[in-house]
């Protein structure tokens, strides 16, 4: 006998769901999960919280965000925000339930701003050091390949550094300091010279002008992959305009 739909009326309580029998077993969430412990990250920022004031996020959660807005292609953090109540396996992986408050999309942005690079570093190297461990690299062969990622600056802002108009220009002056003093930061952990050195952005001095198809403005991205097993063992971003072979 055919069934029929019906209309279905919203429970109040469910009593009988359990979110982590909705995740199915050879989920790669899961796999994650059981491999790579997150918590490291506590002590790596401990240093940028204080004693007082509003709880954060734990950074663990923080961590696992911006790993699934990685992992899943999702375009921007707004959209994370908005899909995770409706992706049980992403609330699973985060330990939340179905009626745990969603966080602002603001709260990623602040956490990288807060917690800078050594921490996202630490965590890169943990995951190659266990593939290391695992038997999946031994450095054997290595291949480099590079992808280009449009600068968000517009060509209009690109002008010649040698021509008459921009040294008598007082803003462009201004702007070639602090180019400078960028430069000759010891913080600045840049190991290469921009190719173009006679055409930059004045609002983008890292972007390189690249001609793929019309030039625009790019930043490039450098990956060190292990022949055998296809696994990313480095990265680097440099401007549009630097090749494989100036990077160290």
């Amino acid at each position: 006998m055919m069934g029929q739909e019906t209309p279905q009326q919203s429970k109040l309580f469910y009593t009988d769901f359990n979110l982590e029998s909705r995740v199915r077993s050879d989920h790669p969430l899961r796999k994650i999960g059981e491999r790579i412990d997150f918590d490291f990250c506590y002590e790596l920022v401990a240093d940028c919280y204080g004693k007082n004031g509003h709880v954060s996020l734990p950074p663990p959660v923080l961590l696992k965000l911006m790993l699934l807005l990685i992992f899943y292609n999702v375009r921007s953090e707004r959209e994370l925000m908005q899909t995770l109540p409706e992706r049980l396996d992403w609330l699973w992986f985060l330990g939340y339930d179905l009626d745990s408050s969603i966080p602002h999309h603001s709260v990623l942005s602040k956490a990288r701003a807060r917690w800078g690079e050594a921490v996202f570093r630490e965590f890169f190297e943990r995951i190659v050091w266990q593939c290391v461990e695992a038997g999946l690299v031994d450095g054997d062969k290595i291949f480099i390949d590079s992808s280009l990622i449009e600068a968000n600056a517009s060509c209009n802002s690109v002008i010649n550094t040698k021509s008459l108009k921009c040294l008598l220009n007082k803003r462009y002056l201004e702007m070639k300091s602090r180019l400078t003093d960028i430069q000759e930061d010891p913080k600045n952990h840049r190991r290469y010279n921009k190719v173009n050195k006679t055409h930059i952005s004045t609002t983008d001095l890292d972007a390189g002008i690249v001609k793929y198809g019309r030039p625009k403005l790019y930043y490039k991205t450098h990956r060190a992959v292990e022949g055998r097993s296809e696994i990313i063992t480095a990265v680097e971003v440099t401007a549009g305009d630097i090749n494989e072979n100036h990077c160290s």
